[in-house]
């Protein structure tokens, strides 16, 4: 049997990185032709939550499941989703009694994938442990699933790397989500499983990760409230391609994506002397 093949989308931001999905989504597709494409949506409505306008947009464009992280709760909206819709999660551990689902069983003829949607705690709100309650899921899944892939929305990189160490061998990969910035240390762990710390952002790079500079700034120098606005700007799309071995359920391969890539300065300044 072929490995199993999965595309994911890093945080996609507002409108600005649903229009780089709904664009170039279908290339990326055409390439590395995915059997399950994963998106982060929890940013997705104007960077605060998923409604049922975005996720039905994410979901005709190819997207088999939607993972979220702490901004999920943002909108009344995006709570009702969520627990009307089992293909859009939020983090798995979050008290007993949160709306939604944390993770989704996928099936596939090339054996059942295990989505899980996880949060970090360190300078994130204190919520359940994401390791033991990762434990609890693996246990509960163990003989639904073949392949496991989980996206851990978190701050601190060494939380993200000391889960997947945790977890090495167990799941078949961990991609990181959270801080919009797209880190270059893809790899598959030494027991098996495919890992980055952070898969990066889909949306407006002229911004503070996703948000309009000034009223970012203005958040630092004054510590005081800013009305949030997502940027419009250099919009890029972002994310890792993924297989899983039909056998073991492990990783054999994960690549990185960053599209387009960024124009150095200086060759903009070369294009700019030979215009």
């Amino acid at each position: 049997m072929d490995d199993l093949k999965l595309l994911f989308v890093g945080d996609v931001v507002g409108k600005p990185g649903l229009e780089m999905v709904r664009t170039y989504l279908p290339s990326f597709v055409e390439k590395h032709k995915p059997d399950v494409i994963v998106v982060n949506a929890e940013n997705v409505a104007d960077g605060k939550g998923v409604t049922h306008k975005e996720a039905s947009v994410l979901f005709e464009l190819g997207a088999t499941v939607l993972t979220g992280g702490n901004h999920t709760w943002d909108k009344h909206q995006s709570q009702d989703y969520i627990q009307k819709e089992p293909r859009a999660l939020r983090p798995l551990n979050y008290p007993l009694g949160a709306r939604g689902n944390g993770y989704y069983i996928h099936e596939h003829a090339k054996g059942n994938l295990a989505v899980i949607s996880m949060q970090g705690r360190t300078f994130m709100p204190t919520i359940d442990c994401p390791f033991r309650k990762a434990e609890w899921a693996l246990a509960k899944l163990k003989d639904k699933a073949k392949y496991f892939f989980i996206d851990f929305h978190a701050e601190a990189t060494a939380e993200k790397i000391a889960l997947a160490k945790f977890l090495d061998g167990k799941v078949s990969a961990i991609v990181g989500t959270h801080t919009h910035i797209q880190t270059s240390d893809e790899r598959i762990l030494p027991n098996g499983t495919g890992y980055i710390t952070d898969a990066g952002m889909t949306g407006p790079y002229e911004s503070v990760i996703g948000m309009k500079a000034q009223a970012a700034i203005n958040r630092f120098i004054y510590q005081t409230p800013q009305k949030y606005e997502t940027a419009k700007e250099d919009s890029h799309l972002t994310g890792v391609a993924l297989s899983f071995d039909a056998t073991t359920g492990l990783c054999n391969s994960i690549e990185r994506i960053f599209f387009p890539e960024f124009e150095k300065t200086n060759e903009r300044e070369a294009n700019d002397a030979t215009d």
